[in-house]
């Protein structure tokens, strides 16, 4: 049986919004709009923004948030152990957090994929010159 703490990461599914309404740089928060857009559910969107504020601070002050602390960070969302992993597969997955050396840390693999799909669609597919991006 595999335990949660271990399960396999999987992809994790985006969900865009074309119009300019919905761009997360016009919300008044952009941690959750872009949680909102990971998770089905607001409640578990709220805490997986909590959870990247919590690593974003840690990590600002020197002090990365420990994997082994998961008790307390669970205690401070206020979240049962499955759905703390859950929420932090998801977040793992799509590339908005790391595990290096047992802290969490904020990760760049989200931008550079966005970036990439971004690059792709713009070269590629609308035969835009890669200058006028």
């Amino acid at each position: 049986m595999t335990q949660v703490k271990n399960a396999p990461r999987t992809a994790t599914t985006l969900k865009i919004r074309s119009k300019s309404e919905h761009w997360i740089s016009h919300s008044k928060d952009p941690y959750l709009e872009l949680m909102l857009r990971l998770f089905q559910d607001e409640k578990t969107a709220r805490r997986g923004r909590d959870f990247l504020n919590m690593v974003e601070e840690s990590q600002e002050r020197g002090e990365p948030l420990k994997t082994r602390d998961w008790k307390i960070i669970m205690e401070g969302l206020d979240v049962s152990r499955s759905a703390f992993y859950f929420m932090r597969n998801k977040l793992l997955g799509a590339g908005l957090i790391v595990v290096r050396s047992g802290e969490y840390r904020l990760s760049g693999m989200f931008s550079r994929d966005l970036a990439d799909m971004s690059r792709w669609w713009w070269t590629a597919v609308m035969g835009n010159d890669p200058e006028t991006l």
